[in-house]
């Protein structure tokens, strides 16, 4: 068994798969195997599907010998949020109330990837209903960072992080109300991208909150995110969110560097935000003379002030996640680990008038942000404001300054981010930053991330975690 399998890219991997140097039955078994011989200390997986990873192994060896190529995810392994709907498998969104909870369809996600021969490891920790958390009163212990066992991945997507970094799998599927994508990745070290809204379907994706939340990737690098994209991304009647726009080779310009580009940096954002760590601020500035290195014009611009990003956006969660929840919280309180009850409890408390205004304020900060980007190319800001925090420490982010991350403004006005390392702060964990685009500007921030990843030297797999 080759030690460096794990870290094939999807596209090498794919490359040997047709090519007959490897077969995916072997790749999924040392995928497997890793997962038995490391998850026990950082709890990434709900639900490991071994015998189904394996017959969609066998399935996909079968098909690349008939000749069949279905696409990039054929015979390649990924895992899923445990709160995308399985046909058969147990979908339990990491709570006591959806333990037996099994789908009888799949979704739209798991449809794609299935139809191209992909093979599925199983189901990713979250945060409980990709809200509260990490919590210790749930059925499952939370996941934990493969940098350091004491600190927190992230979240929701916290599974969905820590399988990437340990290099279990290069693709695992998150979800993204408010950073609960980029945040996760951003602690791990890998790429998360929040696409547009709208650009990949969430049917039978459990919701947090309707008009924030977004499905897309965590991966090892910028090319496996935009290989998930092609994937992925497409019109589905079926989810009112979705949109009906032209689909691009999201590959197509991942080379192109970034010569020429406007890069806008609102550094009113971050430089002096409560908490920030001054290496996360250095290792923005390492990365935008990087940028400059290579052609892009930086400048700074600014953006409405961060907090009203913040509010507008928990306002609308808080109070579509109650009401989502209404009949369990009503009915079984008790039964919700305790930080993801103190915090959907806030929805009770909003009126309609402060759900208006909200919505009225959402419109506001679209069209400034909208207008702004008009002005540039993408956007770089912060991500995390510090490196991963340990699980002795603070965990009740409730207002908005306490939040560890500065992403909530792109799932509120629906605006493509990708979460991209930058350095390795002094205690050896990663550190990150944002690029934000236009809407469906997915091909350029994509292009800025595959420049920044190559610029500052990643990937880099977490260090054993023993």
């Amino acid at each position: 068994m080759s030690a460096a399998l794990h870290d094939l890219s999807i596209a090498d991997a794919g490359r040997a798969l047709r090519a007959g140097g490897m077969t995916s039955q072997h790749l999924t078994q040392h995928a497997l195997e890793r997962i038995a011989s490391f998850d026990t200390r950082l709890n990434a997986f709900i639900t490991l599907t071994v015998e189904r990873a394996l017959r969609d192994a066998q399935a996909a060896d079968a098909a690349f010998a008939r000749g069949e190529d279905r696409g990039p995810m054929q015979g390649i392994p990924y895992a899923l949020k445990d709160i995308y709907d399985t046909a058969g498998i147990a979908t339990t969104c990491h709570s006591k109330l959806r333990m037996d909870h099994v789908p009888q369809a799949d979704c739209a996600v798991e449809e794609k990837f299935r139809a191209q021969g992909g093979v599925l490891l199983g189901k990713l920790a979250t945060f409980e209903f990709a809200l509260g958390g990490p919590s210790f009163d749930l059925p499952f212990p939370p996941a934990r960072n493969p940098w350091n066992r004491e600190h927190s991945p992230g979240g929701s997507s916290s599974g969905s992080a820590a399988a990437v970094a340990a290099g279990y799998t290069r693709l695992a599927m998150g979800s993204c109300t408010g950073g609960s994508i980029r945040g996760p990745a951003a602690l791990c070290g890998i790429v998360g991208i929040k696409p547009t809204y709208g650009l990949i379907s969430r049917r039978g994706i459990f919701p947090l909150s309707w008009s924030l939340d977004h499905a897309g990737p965590l991966t090892a690098s910028v090319e496996d995110a935009a290989i998930a994209l092609e994937v992925l991304a497409g019109y589905d009647p079926r989810d009112q969110g979705s949109a009906n726009v032209s689909r691009p080779g999201f590959r197509a310009m991942l080379e192109a560097g970034v010569k020429g580009l406007r890069i806008g940096v609102p550094r009113h954002f971050f430089e002096n935000a409560p908490g920030v760590s001054r290496e996360v601020v250095a290792g923005i500035d390492h990365a935008l003379d990087a940028l400059r290195e290579h052609g892009a014009t930086i400048v700074d611009v600014r953006l409405p002030d961060y907090d009203d990003y913040a509010a507008c956006g928990r306002i609308i969660m808080f109070t579509e996640a109650f009401a989502i929840h209404e009949k369990d919280f009503r009915e079984r309180p008790l039964d919700f680990a305790a930080s993801t009850y103190q915090r959907m409890v806030l929805g009770a408390f909003v009126s309609g008038a402060d759900i208006i205004q909200a919505h009225r304020l959402r419109r506001e900060l679209a069209l400034a942000s909208q207008n702004v980007l008009e002005t540039c190319d993408a956007l770089i800001t912060a991500c995390a404001l510090d490196e991963a925090p340990s699980f002795g420490g603070r965990d009740n982010w409730t207002k908005p300054s306490d939040s560890p991350n500065q992403t909530m403004p792109w799932n509120v006005t629906g605006h493509p981010a990708i979460a991209v390392p930058t350095v390795l702060s002094s205690a050896g964990l990663p550190l990150s930053l944002q690029i934000v685009g236009k809407f469906f500007g997915e091909l350029v921030i994509l292009r800025i991330a595959r420049a920044l990843e190559k610029a500052l030297g990643w990937p880099r797999r977490a260090p054993d975690f023993v």
